[in-house]
């Protein structure tokens, strides 16, 4: 099969572009509103994109249309310049579901999912207290992307959060907590075998 995007191209009656770019990890983002309120949302159009200095990524697709930028989450952070990545454990996944909800403004999807806030260090932004990593993340810049509401935002890392449970050998032990990507569809993946791999010369 070969088919041209935007186009009358014959195509499949459900598009494959997020079953073929998969998994995707999922940056479950917390922000926080002018008045104070927390706001928490899934996205997985979501990745790492350098490590020195560290930079993250989310990108926010569609929008609703009494919202600025769309979502609540790009219109915080917008405000504030900061937000936070939790990373979703598998038994972080149903709560994790909840916050992806159409929810009115304001509404504190921390509260909705019954998850305990935990502090941050560097941002004024709430992160889950449950999850077993977290970045805190400063805004450097929200990029209008083609097709309408489509927008991503990039952030520098400045603050790192690990559960001690899922260090071993000063490394991170993600298949110990299991992270979940999304694949296409209504699919999700959870990591459970892991397997390494050196680059030809590497030692």
């Amino acid at each position: 099969m070969f088919y041209r995007p935007g186009t009358d191209d014959p195509k499949p009656a459900h598009s494959p572009i997020k079953a073929i770019v998969s998994p995707r990890p999922i940056g479950w983002i917390s922000t926080r509103n002018a008045d104070g309120s927390a706001n928490l949302a899934p996205y997985s159009f979501f990745n790492a994109i350098s490590d020195n200095p560290p930079m993250v990524m989310f990108g926010s697709t569609g929008g609703k249309p009494d919202r600025a930028f769309g979502k609540d989450s790009l219109a915080n952070i917008q405000a504030s310049g900061e937000f936070v990545v939790n990373i979703v454990s598998r038994e972080l996944v149903d709560a994790m579901n909840l916050t992806s909800g159409d929810y009115a403004a304001g509404q504190d999807e921390f509260e909705l999912a019954g998850l305990e806030k935990a502090p941050c260090h560097v941002v004024d932004v709430p992160r889950v207290a449950a999850s077993p990593a977290a970045l805190e993340c400063r805004l450097w810049r929200i990029i209008d992307l083609p097709g309408g509401e489509n927008r991503m935002a990039i952030g520098q890392v400045v603050g790192v959060h690990i559960d001690d449970r899922f260090m071993e050998n000063d490394m991170l032990n993600v298949a110990a907590y299991q992270p979940v990507a999304r694949l296409g569809y209504r699919d999700y993946v959870a990591v459970e075998q892991l397997f390494q791999l050196r680059r030809p010369g590497q030692k």
